[in-house]
């Protein structure tokens, strides 16, 4: 039996070092978190994605009682994206969350697994990888590309 070894490759950086479009883009995602329904698990996050064609769609979590039809943040502004602006494909995608606590998450907050293959879709309709953007109050992770997240895909491009 051989062992793999399966590496991410993720940057960490400030606000202040990204580009006035990059960090226009995560202030867009944290305002979204303010438009989070969250009634149960007081958890908002917000999401952003800038598209080739310059514009911003936004997307923030929707909960409903019944679990399975709630959504979240990436995949309510990916999914309104797509349906907008079926043609231009994403670039980047922000996100920021808030804790139970109503504050801006400490630390970077990836996106669940659902929300990861949604992207790995986006990734593989437009043949190429999305610029993420993980917001926390500490640092900011830049992600090239979904399969630093999640590198044993079912689709490539």
């Amino acid at each position: 039996m051989k062992e793999v070894e399966l590496k991410s490759i993720i940057q960490e950086c400030q606000m202040e070092e990204l580009t006035a479009s990059e960090r226009e883009l995560l202030e867009q995602a944290i305002e979204a978190t303010s438009r989070s329904y969250a009634p149960y698990s007081h958890f908002c996050v917000g999401a952003a994605v800038w598209l080739e064609n310059g514009e911003v769609v936004i997307g923030c979590n929707q909960e409903n009682a019944a679990y399975p039809s709630g959504l979240c943040a990436e995949r309510t502004a990916l999914f309104a994206a797509g349906a907008q602006y079926p043609d231009s494909a994403v670039k980047v995608l922000a996100i920021a969350a808030r804790g139970t606590d109503g504050k801006l998450t400490e630390e970077p907050t990836g996106p669940c697994g659902s929300c990861r293959q949604v992207i790995i879709e986006s990734e593989t309709r437009a043949k190429h990888p999305i610029r993420i953007l993980l917001y926390g109050r500490r640092c900011v992770y830049i992600i090239d590309g979904i399969r630093n997240l999640m590198p044993l895909t079912f689709f490539e491009f």
